[in-house]
């Protein structure tokens, strides 16, 4: 597993170029398919690419599609990360770019659908899928539909992102939307003519407390703006600002509120304008859609060598939430134990991967075990 892992890690997969995920996607069925081939499943790697990006899908079996393993094999790392974050191993920790979210994840997805096959035989793993998309990080703009046809007739989805503090179980996922707030002004020459032009970067200056406003602390709801630019010249009043804003809710309710107000916004300064593009990108996973597979993993883990499993609500989205919006009952948080998702102190604690793995193994199998009664 943890060759297969070090592969992963040394072929750097950032969302944004697409030829590089392309080639990830080759690397990760070899290395995934192995351990499925090694094991007796018969099943060959979909390659699917939409808009450009490369996803990959295995389904075991002929039977019904039952239980959906999730997980993604792009990064946000950039390209030449591992010259100053390196793979490395030293004292039972992991690290590397992408080794928590979630190189670990893909890896004990394999492992333990092939370890079930080699227990009880390949006919044991029929109705699982393996779906891993190449965009998740910039918001699975791509593979959403993709994603939610293949959970959309199954008992259970079991995403494998990292875990949360301690190992444990993500019951719940904030929602997630995306906007880019835009002001228009009028351009002139800041020396020769300033007061003809309407400054966007001075309307923009109003507009980003407006938008920070729309939060709602108590409700758990964050507004955030995030990245912008103003103008293009040093010497021009700026005829277009912008700001990026990220908006997370725990309640769809809470979603489709920040969308409406924000789309409100008005302008401050004579003349000039306010558009808004971007919206509600992923649901929330709520507690109703995680609590029951929670609890099946609560009565498993003693036989998975995990003591006290314990969940977590976060504020980070994943696939996950877009299975538990169609209402497939989701669990999140099933891969590595560690931390430090997209910073440089990512890290996995190797400690943990043999009995995560055992964990996914015996929820696989009681799920299809239901199923087949």
């Amino acid at each position: 597993m943890l060759e297969d892992v070090e592969r992963i890690i040394q072929f750097e997969s950032p969302s944004d170029d697409h030829a590089a995920v392309a080639r990830s996607a080759e690397l990760v069925a070899d290395i995934l398919g192995a351990p499925l081939a090694l094991a007796g499943i018969h099943a060959t790697a979909d390659s699917i690419v939409i808009d450009g990006v490369t996803h990959l899908r295995w389904r075991v079996g002929s039977g019904r599609r039952r239980v959906l393993l999730l997980g993604h094999h792009d990064t946000v790392w950039p390209h030449g990360t591992l010259d100053t974050i390196p793979f490395g191993i030293r004292d039972g920790v992991l690290r590397g770019p992408g080794c928590f979210d979630m190189a670990i994840g893909l890896v004990q997805a394999a492992h333990a659908t092939a370890i079930l096959a080699e227990r009880n035989g390949a006919d044991a793993v029929d109705g699982v899928t393996i779906l891993v998309t190449g965009d998740e990080e910039v918001g699975s703009l791509t593979s959403r539909a993709l994603l939610e046809d293949e959970a959309r007739d199954c008992d259970a989805v079991f995403v494998l992102e990292a875990s949360g503090p301690g190992g444990s179980l993500k019951t719940e996922r904030k929602g997630t939307s995306m906007y880019t707030v835009h002001a228009h002004g009028r351009a002139s020459h800041a020396g020769l003519d300033p007061e003809s032009g309407i400054n966007a970067g001075i309307e923009l200056a109003h507009q980003i407390p407006a938008i920070a406003a729309l939060a709602a602390p108590d409700q758990g709801t964050t507004v955030t703006p995030t990245s912008g630019r103003i103008g293009a010249t040093t010497n021009t009043v700026p005829a277009q600002a912008r700001v990026e804003v990220d908006a997370r809710g725990r309640t769809t309710a809470e979603l489709e509120r920040v969308d409406a107000q924000i789309r409100e916004l008005t302008p401050v300064l004579d003349g000039a304008t306010i558009t808004v593009t971007g919206g509600i990108n992923r649901p929330p996973l709520e507690l109703a859609s995680a609590e029951g597979l929670f609890a099946r993993a609560a009565r498993l883990a003693p036989d998975a060598g995990i003591e006290d499993l314990r969940d977590v609500a976060v504020g980070g989205a994943s696939d996950g939430n877009f299975t538990a919006g169609i209402g497939v009952p989701t669990l999140d948080g099933l891969g590595g134990v560690g931390g430090g998702a997209h910073a440089e102190s990512e890290h996995v604690e190797l400690s943990h991967v043999p009995h995560r793995t055992a964990l996914l193994a015996l929820l696989i199998e009681d799920m299809l075990r239901e199923a087949s009664q």
